[in-house]
């Protein structure tokens, strides 16, 4: 099993300090601050741990905070809101250093037939089409920034086949639109919780990218300060991440310093999986104090 998943898979698997209360780590990867995918997804197992196994999660909704220390535990304590007849909802506060980085509110529903109808699944390429791993990296992005090198080149739990890449290779102002190929680099099985997890922490990833588009820009341009700020998540069907995923993202609208993006996650058959909205800080990076 490559290793980042085998990592992932531990991340995602909390030690339980007292009842309602569980503890978290980061793989140590060298990063400066913990990843927002990651306290979504853990945040989101803690939730999980307190809620009966016919009931999976339909629906997240969380606000980053502070960043998170990769180097020291994160501590996830959950509130039992509500266990209704059909819905239970939790709330999950992450705690680092004695204070709030990250809260969650998390909905799971008994499941239950009814009304069904979906968007369509964007007509784009397939991803065995697309050009990926050493390719991508020494061809497409041969004159691209090292910074953007650096980040597609190296490993990690979630493979990406990017539709297209003209935003990394122009500071030509696009349409806030992107599509992309995703999933987890090795099979998960059919652990409905962990693929759900897992599923929550890559749809924290490419996101943000997108609500610059319109203006030239990527996360990548030292020009820009940018970081999650919310995060919120609609679970439609089951799903396989270790299968391939299209996640069609639009941005429709930057103002005050803030970038909202939306994302859907089709299944590789065209079926809606979840849907995902974001907004995230994106303003120009100001000029350190004389």
């Amino acid at each position: 099993m490559n290793l980042t998943v085998a990592e992932l898979i531990e991340t995602l698997d909390l030690e339980t300090i007292e009842v309602n209360l569980f503890r978290g780590t980061s793989p140590n990867q060298g990063w400066q601050r913990v990843f927002g995918g990651q306290v979504i997804a853990q945040a989101l197992v803690a939730a999980r741990r307190t809620v009966p196994a016919e009931r999976p999660v339909h629906s997240l909704h969380a606000y980053f905070m502070l960043p998170g220390d990769p180097k020291v535990p994160i501590v996830y304590e959950v509130d039992r809101i509500r266990d209704g007849g059909s819905f239970t909802t939790r709330r999950v506060v992450a705690v680092q250093h004695g204070a709030a980085i990250f809260t969650l509110s998390a909905s799971f529903q008994v499941e239950e037939e009814g009304f069904a109808h979906q968007i369509a699944m964007p007509d784009v390429p397939h991803p065995d089409s697309l050009p990926h791993g050493a390719e991508l990296t020494e061809r497409i992005l041969a004159n691209a920034a090292p910074a953007v090198r650096q980040y597609w080149a190296r490993p990690r739990p979630v493979e990406f086949r990017p539709v297209s890449l003209d935003h990394y290779l122009t500071e030509d102002k696009l349409q806030p639109v992107q599509h992309i190929w995703v999933r987890i680099a090795e099979d998960l099985g059919d652990d409905r919780d962990l693929n759900m997890a897992a599923l929550a922490y890559l749809s924290d990833m490419t996101l943000l990218d997108t609500s610059l588009f319109a203006h030239g820009l990527s996360i990548f341009d030292g020009r820009v300060q940018a970081a999650s700020l919310d995060h919120a998540m609609w679970f439609h069907r089951p799903a396989r991440v270790s299968e391939w995923m299209l996640y069609a993202q639009d941005s429709p609208s930057s103002s005050g310093g803030r970038g909202l993006t939306r994302g859907s996650l089709f299944s590789i058959d065209g079926h809606l999986i979840a849907s995902v909205a974001q907004e995230g800080l994106i303003r120009p990076r100001r000029a350190p104090a004389a």
